[in-house]
């Protein structure tokens, strides 16, 4: 008997045992990259994605969780959506937590019960998270005149999105749950093309506008009811290094954007600045420098304002 139908192409032989042995060795001895030389272990994105979508469907039953919901049923639904989705995520901390620069003296079992702990104090600060949400989505319906209702903006509105997944990877970036809040972060970017860093600081009422191309960095600032245009950029100007010329973490190198400001599309704002309270900053304007409140400035202002 032939061993392939006639037409068939005969089986390829790729070599692979010496590919995976080169593989293998650049793993483990010439390439190795794996955190303290020996953990595998990492926090799953795709069962993050997951995640999110119970914490959603918690926040938001009807929209996000099941359409038929009723008043006898929403109750039961979030508990045991929530019930389920807290469980996921404190194996997700617990995995995160191994790469904190304390893990290596806690134990397995002191592991489980910090991330427990982390789970349990996120879970009580869902119902703040829901209310600053709601700020945002009257934000978003008094600063839209396309919208028509509530529901259309949590149906259609990315922005949303990426302010609701920005919202709960904050609180548990506060709460040390910091490489968990990362991936959530790039799962919002990934689907809604919005860039927001955990650790910045964004108050009530916040609105993103479109939104595509947002980037709003690590120690940036935001105050109440701020409105963002596509492609806006809260970035850094410098990055300082050490003696060693290793670039220095963690410093305030991003803007403070003060209250009822408005930043129209295109705009890139770089640098611990200040834009002040019920300020516009006008689309494309390039600006590094600190602006007065109550200012409208536009790209003809930023040009004449520039430092040499």
């Amino acid at each position: 008997m032939a061993d392939t139908l006639p037409g068939a192409s005969a089986p390829a032989h790729w070599n692979l045992d010496t590919v995976v042995a080169q593989l293998r060795d650049s793993r483990e001895v010439t390439h190795k990259i794996r955190y303290q030389g020996n953990i595998r272990e990492l926090p799953s994105k795709a069962a993050l994605v997951g995640i999110l979508q119970g914490l959603c469907a918690a926040l938001f039953p009807t929209h996000y969780g099941r359409a038929g919901l009723t008043d006898e049923s929403i109750d039961y639904f979030v508990g045991d959506t929530l019930n389920t989705t807290l469980s996921l995520l404190s194996e997700q901390v617990r995995r995160g937590l191994v790469f904190g620069t304390d893990a290596g003296k806690l134990t397995g079992a002191q592991l489980t019960e910090r991330a427990q702990q982390i789970t349990r104090e996120f879970a009580s600060q869902l119902p703040a998270i829901r209310a600053l949400l709601v700020s945002d989505l009257q934000a978003a319906y008094q600063g839209d005149p396309a919208a028509t209702s509530i529901s259309e903006i949590l149906l259609c509105y990315p922005g949303t999105v990426a302010v609701i997944y920005y919202r709960l990877a904050h609180a548990l970036y506060r709460l040390d749950a910091k490489l968990v809040a990362r991936l959530i972060s790039d799962i919002a970017h990934s689907d809604t093309g919005i860039d927001i860093h955990p650790a910045a600081q964004i108050g009530g009422s916040f609105f993103i506008d479109h939104g595509t191309g947002v980037v709003i960095g690590e120690t940036a600032i935001i105050g109440q009811h701020v409105r963002l245009y596509q492609a806006v950029t809260l970035g850094a100007r410098r990055f300082p290094a050490d003696a060693t010329g290793a670039l220095i973490k963690g410093n305030a190198r991003h803007p403070i954007v003060e209250d009822d400001v408005v930043i129209y599309a295109g705009a890139t704002i770089l640098g611990r600045i200040t834009i002040g309270r019920g300020s516009t900053i006008g689309g494309n304007v390039w600006l590094t420098h600190d602006v007065a409140p109550g200012s409208n400035v536009s790209q003809a202002d930023a040009r004449s304002n520039c430092p040499e």
